[in-house]
């Protein structure tokens, strides 16, 4: 006799669909990612086959790969490098074995990248809250919080009881309380609206009536019958196996004939049989020995079957609205409740922050943190009333923090910021804005970038509703909303974030020293392991489903790609990029993290910021490359604060200034360029304008020769970042009027004052502040109305460091740019290929702008001379003063 074995693994990952896991109802666009196909599927033989196996045929390996290489971007680029192409492939075929590891547990990537959809706390269409943590390390699981009197025994799941699958994955079920006087529901699985405030469907009609309904519309007659006797097949197969006119001897029970025959011997027994309403069936064999029959229906009846409907309608008649529910039942963790989740380990019991919490208080006056369950009501839930701006050709970024964007000597709220700051923005041109510091995270003073709670928004600045307002608000005004976002290490904090979450080293983060980061004291993540990955590539995509953002800045990739953090000197040798020091699992957790976002999410945007370049970074994943949209030019304004610290104007060199500008031309177009960010004001720098314009005093602007000075050059070196380089550009809050002060956030050493993290703009109201701020929105309608950024690469055709002039076109505009500290050129030649008449449509050293007005009205436009000049065959004789820059534009070709 052969026995059935069932496999005893049991699981609560989103791949048990068994288990009655449902969130509240959010439509998910299904994306036809490569899955998994179940290998046995049941057959119907005609005769007995044979006993060899057949062989399913395998797609050939080159078809499986069509459009796939691993080196790809290396044989485009022309590059031979034997060591990096055998890490590449090798890297690929890890890639591989990864997903197929995935797809055991996972029906296809999007369902991989969902697990927010039940991780967590989530209200059940059954009235109750289900919540799911992933700690594999622990031995016991429990909620507490103010909702059960902190108790850890209330609210728990055990081992061995259902409440924890073999993966790690611990399940509770906190059921709503009914209410005094109110009787149990009659149906068992009740189902409830909480989301709109009506009661469609508790209408008094009872089940049984609906479920009438529903059979009397769905059967036609006679279908039904096995439903209704559905014992009736099996009872007289039983009495004509072992009735009393059954075989009752071993010798009698004859030999059960094939399939054909008794297939045949029913077609005869029943050919004088009246006709049915039931629809017709046969079964064809085309006469070989070993073929599966075909069943064949009548095609009137297949499409009259395919027209039928679920009797859903029904089902959903008999779901009652939130009016009931509350009537009904009292919530079993109401909104607003503090809570936390208690594990038991093998070295004791344990409370921590749920790592899939969405509302968190990290610090609260000194006290344990905790989290917030947030549900509130439908009535002041936000509702979004914008739609996401299409993604423009070119990115004009403001980048900002919302705690430091008030004038006061505060923390500033999401609130704050959407009334204040985004009109600004809006008015300043920008088309798209990056938030930095609103992840949750404990210490203020690290900016945000040290994160303890990668799902929940930073509490200090007001509620998740609250940020959602925001986002909704930039998206109304036309502006994209990007997140830096930093997964290439955490907070090392164990109360508050994942450190030691489960008691065991080893559940997000590496053991000993790979664990930790070198200089940093954070923690790195285990990027080989699939529920890291689980857990960090949901956080990406619940970012987006969540709060509609519209992409991501990956933060520090170089922390999170090497072993070494990054800390080691790079010749620009490629050995460096495949050596014993680079992590192969973080590089594959990118690509997987690009193709992801960018297969559900198609209009998402992906930036990556990494010191050391690593090569592909902007190459489709096909290819061998990362997928990034986007790279930081990282040297840009490393560049600029050493000249402007270091170096003597005279000694500024424009060859320096293009290469480094200009960066790899291969990926100029993927190039996102900035001349200052927070860095320069954050990290223990100086900005820009407190170089240029001196120290802080009561008037800090009184040598007419350092504002002359600072002014012009804070504007070249703007334009020019702006105009060379890449088609995205960034600007970190206040710089595009010249905030004199640097950022210092509360810490020990300044006695935890805010006296230095805010923004001054009420500097707007005085001349020069707003003299550049005028030019910076001139700036952003170069770029807006005259694709200064969309438009191909520039054709840099005059660089000459003994005059310090620089030219080039990019389309229709010419710029030139004059950074001797002294000399003005009268009469100077610039090649062009068009010959035509040139306008200036921007001058940096226009009176509005605070420049002294050199360039005459009459000389704004000039005509081409047919002279040869810097390999081009037309040229301009121009007026360049000193520290100025203009922006001419070809307004009408002439035929020669």
């Amino acid at each position: 006799m052969t026995s059935l074995s069932l496999p005893t693994q049991f699981s609560c990952h989103p791949n048990a669909s068994s288990l009655p896991f449902s969130s509240q109802n959010r439509a998910r666009n299904r994306v036809p990612f490569p899955k998994k196909k179940w290998r046995n599927r049941w057959r119907c033989s005609a005769a007995e086959q044979p006993q060899q196996h057949r062989t399913k045929k395998k797609k050939p390996q080159a078809e499986a790969d069509k459009g796939i290489d691993p080196v790809g971007f290396l044989t485009k680029l022309g590059i031979s490098h034997k060591q990096l192409s055998q890490f590449l492939r090798e890297r690929h075929k890890a890639l591989k074995d990864l997903k197929d590891e995935i797809f055991n547990r996972h029906l296809n990537l999007q369902e991989m990248a969902s697990g927010y959809e039940i991780l967590g706390m989530h209200r059940n269409v059954q009235h109750r809250v289900d919540f799911m943590e992933w700690a594999p390390g622990a031995r016991y699981c429990a909620l507490v919080g103010d909702f059960n009197g902190w108790s850890p025994t209330e609210n728990c799941a055990r081992e061995g009881h259902f409440g924890r699958d073999d993966y790690g994955y611990w399940f509770i079920i906190l059921e709503d309380k009914l209410r005094e006087g109110e009787k149990p529901d009659e149906l068992y699985f009740q189902q409830y609206n909480y989301v709109d405030d009506n009661d469609k469907g508790d209408s008094g009609v009872t089940i049984e009536e609906l479920f009438k309904k529903a059979n009397d519309e769905y059967w036609e007659p006679g279908e039904d019958r096995f439903i209704k006797s559905r014992y009736e097949v099996a009872a007289k197969l039983y009495e004509q196996i072992f009735g009393p006119n059954g075989p009752e001897t071993e010798e009698e029970l004859e030999e059960i004939p094939d399939a054909e025959t008794r297939y045949k011997a029913w077609k005869e027994q029943h050919k004088d049989d009246p006709p049915s309403n039931l629809p017709p069936f046969d079964v064809i064999d085309n006469g070989k020995e070993y073929d599966i029959y075909n069943v064949v229906d009548d095609p009137v009846w297949r499409e009259k079957f395919r027209a039928k409907k679920p009797p859903l309608a029904y089902w959903l008649e008999s779901r009652k609205g939130r009016k009931a529910w509350l009537k009904k039942y009292t919530p079993g963790i109401p909104h607003g409740s503090k809570y936390r989740v208690y594990f038991n380990t093998p070295d004791g019991p344990l409370e921590r922050i749920p790592a899939w919490a969405t509302y968190v208080l990290p610090d609260v006056d000194g006290k344990q943190a905790f989290a917030i369950h947030w549900e509130p009501p439908p009535e002041s839930a936000h509702r979004w009333k914008n739609m996401r701006p299409n993604v423009p050709k070119s990115l004009r970024i403001y980048e900002c923090h919302v705690g430091i964007s008030g004038s006061e000597q505060k923390i500033s709220s999401f609130n704050e910021f959407t009334e204040n700051v985004l009109p600004h923005i809006k008015e300043a041109g920008y088309n798209a804005i990056q938030l930095i510091g609103v992840v949750e995270h404990k210490d203020y003073s690290s900016v945000g970038y040290k994160v303890t709670n990668l799902y929940a928004t930073s509490s200090r600045y007001g509620t998740p509703d609250d940020f959602k307002r925001l986002v909704d608000e930039a998206h109304g005004q036309g502006m994209l909303v990007f997140l830096d976002i930093v997964h290439s290490y955490s907070a090392a904090d164990e109360m508050v974030g994942l450190s030691l979450f489960d008691g065991s080293n080893d559940c997000y983060f590496h053991t000993g020293k790979r664990g930790h980061h070198k200089y940093w004291g954070t923690r790195m993540f285990k990027y080989g392991d699939p529920d890291v990955l689980h857990f960090l590539l949901s956080n990406l995509n619940w970012w987006v489903v969540e709060y509609q953002i519209d992409g991501f800045q990956f933060h520090s990739l170089s922390s999170m790609i090497y072993t070494h953090n990054g800390f080691a000197s790079f010749t620009g040798d490629l050995e460096e990029y495949c050596n014993q020091y680079v992590d192969k699992d973080a590089l594959m957790y990118l690509i997987l993290a690009n193709e992801i976002l960018h297969a559900l999410h198609p209009n998402i945007v992906t930036i990556a910021e990494d010191a050391t370049y690593y090569p592909g970074l902007c190459e489709p994943t096909s290819q061998g490359g990362l997928g990034f949209d986007y790279y930081v030019n990282l040297s840009a304004p490393d560049m600029w604060l050493d000249f402007l610290e270091n170096i003597p104007d005279h000694e500024w060199s424009m060859s320096k200034i293009v290469s480094t500008l200009i960066g790899n031309r291969q990926y100029a177009d993927k190039m996102l360029v900035y001349a200052e960010n927070h860095n320069q004001s954050i990290s223990g720098g100086r900005s820009f304008a407190e170089i240029l314009f001196g120290a802080i005093k009561e008037d800090p602007l009184s040598s007419k020769t350092t504002l002359l000075r600072g002014c012009s050059l804070h504007k070249m070196i703007r334009l020019i970042t702006l105009t060379i380089g890449g088609h995205a550009y960034l600007n970190f809050m206040g710089n595009e009027f010249g905030h004199p002060k640097r950022i210092e956030f509360p810490m020990p050493s300044n006695n935890f004052s805010l006296s230095l993290a805010n923004r001054c703009w009420d500097l707007l109201e005085n001349e020069v502040h707003h003299n550049l701020f005028s030019f910076d929105k001139d700036m952003m309608k170069l770029g807006e109305n005259e694709r200064s950024l969309s438009r191909g690469l520039p054709n840099i055709h005059h660089v000459k460091d003994s005059a310090m002039v620089i030219s080039y076109m990019r389309g229709p505009l010419l710029f030139i740019f004059n950074f001797h500290h002294t000399n003005s050129y009268e009469g100077y030649y610039v090649g062009v290929e068009e010959a035509g008449e040139y306008q200036i449509i921007l001058n940096t050293d226009e009176t509005k702008y605070g420049g002294q007005g050199l360039i005459e009205e009459g000389q704004y436009l000039q005509r081409t001379i047919n002279r040869r000049v810097d390999g081009l065959r037309n040229c301009l004789e121009v007026s360049l003063p000193s520290r100025t820059a203009q922006v001419y534009k070809l307004s009408r070709i002439l035929r020669i």
